[in-house]
């Protein structure tokens, strides 16, 4: 017998029927309709391809009826030798862009948000982000008219200055300096407008107190806005490693082309794949790097929101 002091525990809620989810919120499932079927037309439909990663493709057997001839595209890519060369490059080049992306993309943000001048903080942030929508192609054909050695407009002001002119499209060692530059110029405008939107959602009474317990500038930024911009920089973050072995493909290869100087330093998976279907044709080993490089930023993602929810589940993807 239960005690007369006791309280009953309350019973389980019933879930709500199906159809009764569709009348009651029809409207907002309606209008969530349109990114369902983008999801499902441009990333599950697709995924049948994968069977090209175990196939000889041919154009008279199709997709699904060329010969079947297991693991032999994945060890012709191990095979080629570049695949080690390729992922390396991937992964140090997004990890600089992930770590240097957040220092500059919170700090600018910050910095915008602690300008009086409302007008100049305008004109600031449209300005900053104004390279996000510059394409690839622009971008690097203005490079190429800039450093090009021999009609460069840097190289004829060297010449000018009596200085040596320097072949930047030789010289292999500068360019994981200009991809990380070129990537932060691009990329940068758009992350502080993400940041600077999450800063002024903050509860500005914190501040408030802050500043009547004595509290400067520099203080509030390192006890108050940093810690509260770690929830969104940790969703960035574990969004941006969930693709840290897909290569920008516009920045590695309208910027560098197909210099075989280059390639050392420069080479992506993305690229990689791109030459290996534009240059033999060979349908079935693009397919194994395109998958190879699916599974590996897979894995990543999963290990690293697993450590994230073991610690903080409150700062995980799932």
């Amino acid at each position: 017998m239960k005690n007369r002091g006791q309280k009953a525990s309350p019973a389980p809620t019933a879930k709500m029927p199906f159809k009764k989810v569709i009348r009651k919120h029809w409207l907002l499932l309606l209008m969530l309709l349109p990114a369902v079927l983008y999801v499902i037309i441009f990333s599950y439909i697709p995924m049948s391809g994968i069977i090209l990663a175990f196939e000889k493709y041919s154009f008279k057997g199709g997709i699904y009826g060329s010969k079947k001839i297991g693991l032999q595209n994945f060890r012709s890519l191990m095979i080629a030798g570049k695949l080690w060369m390729t992922t390396r490059n991937t992964l140090l080049y997004n990890i600089a862009f992930i770590f240097l992306g957040v220092v500059f993309e919170m700090g600018f943000a910050i910095l915008l948000n602690e300008l009086g001048s409302k007008v100049f903080k305008k004109v600031a942030q449209s300005f900053m982000f104004l390279p996000y929508f510059i394409s690839w192609v622009v971008a690097g054909a203005i490079m190429y008219n800039i450093f090009n050695y021999e009609q460069g407009v840097f190289n004829h002001l060297m010449k000018l200055a009596g200085a040596e002119p320097f072949d930047l499209y030789n010289t292999p060692s500068a360019w994981p300096i200009v991809l990380t530059v070129l990537k932060l110029w691009k990329a940068t405008g758009y992350g502080t407008v993400v940041y600077l939107a999450a800063i002024t959602s903050l509860d500005q009474e914190m501040f408030e107190a802050a500043a009547i317990d004595g509290a400067n500038a520099w203080q509030k930024i390192r006890y108050l806005t940093i810690p509260s911009l770690t929830p969104t920089m940790m969703v960035l973050v574990l969004l941006a490693i969930g693709n840290i072995f897909r290569g920008d493909f516009g920045l590695f290869y309208q910027t560098v082309k197909s210099s075989i100087t280059l390639q050392p330093v420069t080479e992506v998976i993305d690229t990689y794949v791109f030459k290996l279907l534009i240059t033999n044709g060979d349908v079935g080993v693009a397919a194994a790097a395109g998958l190879y490089q699916s599974i590996l930023c897979f894995v990543t993602i999963s290990i690293c929101n697993g450590v994230v929810k073991r610690f903080n589940p409150d700062y995980a993807l799932y």
